[in-house]
């Protein structure tokens, strides 16, 4: 899960896993593979950032092999 501000401030947490595409138009707008959209203050790089990082977090929660 990644926090992310909407346009009007309110922060919320959205699943990095349900991502479709991140977008710049010049707001950030994410589709998720729903097809629903959400606009966040932050920019697509910062959403991105936070994405790999999830990613790398939920791998170090994964016991080796």
């Amino acid at each position: 899960m990644i926090s992310l501000t909407r346009l009007n401030g309110k922060r919320f947490v959205l699943n990095a896993e349900l991502i479709r595409t991140v977008e710049e138009t010049p707001d950030t707008l994410i589709t998720l593979i729903s097809g629903e959209h959400v606009m966040v203050k932050e920019t697509l790089r910062e959403v991105v950032d936070r994405v790999v990082e999830y990613g790398r977090l939920l791998r170090r929660l994964v016991p080796p092999d």
